[in-house]
């Protein structure tokens, strides 16, 4: 008995080191969008997306899959920094699903000179050959 504490002991730290990467992974890569966006950039910000046809976005207007669309649809939705405005995230949870899969929730806020929007979002995001990417967007 003495033994197998000894060992769950000596392993708890290695696993907390373990369950915190994710999350700070994470926390760096809504940090990109945020930053990519606030300067104008789609492009940039779709970069953190997972670049493939079974990439999903829903939206209000319901769900867009595929990596292109999606950008066309920002694109549409936001022709010009004006509209894009400033964009905050406050994170409410990252919960790993599994090593390689996490499930966020948080909170957005555009600030915009045409009027400001705010809502919720849910992300599944996954770590493709070594890069955490958005594989699933639900942004209401």
């Amino acid at each position: 008995m003495r033994f197998i504490l000894y060992l769950i002991l000596l392993t708890a730290p290695s696993i907390a080191v373990l369950a915190q990467a994710p999350d700070s992974d994470i926390r760096q890569l809504l940090r990109v969008q945020t930053d990519t966006w606030n300067q104008g950039n789609i492009e940039g910000f779709m970069q953190t997306y997972w670049q493939s046809d079974s990439l999903v976005f829903v939206g209000s207007h319901g769900p867009t899959y595929g990596w292109k669309a999606t950008l066309e649809r920002y694109k549409k939705s936001y022709p010009d920094t004006a509209a894009m405005g400033k964009l905050d995230f406050n994170i409410l949870e990252i919960r790993p699903l599994e090593k390689n899969l996490c499930f966020v929730v948080g909170k957005w806020h555009l600030k915009r000179s045409v009027g400001d929007l705010q809502g919720a979002y849910t992300l599944l995001i996954k770590r493709i050959k070594g890069q955490w990417k958005i594989i699933a967007d639900h942004s209401s």
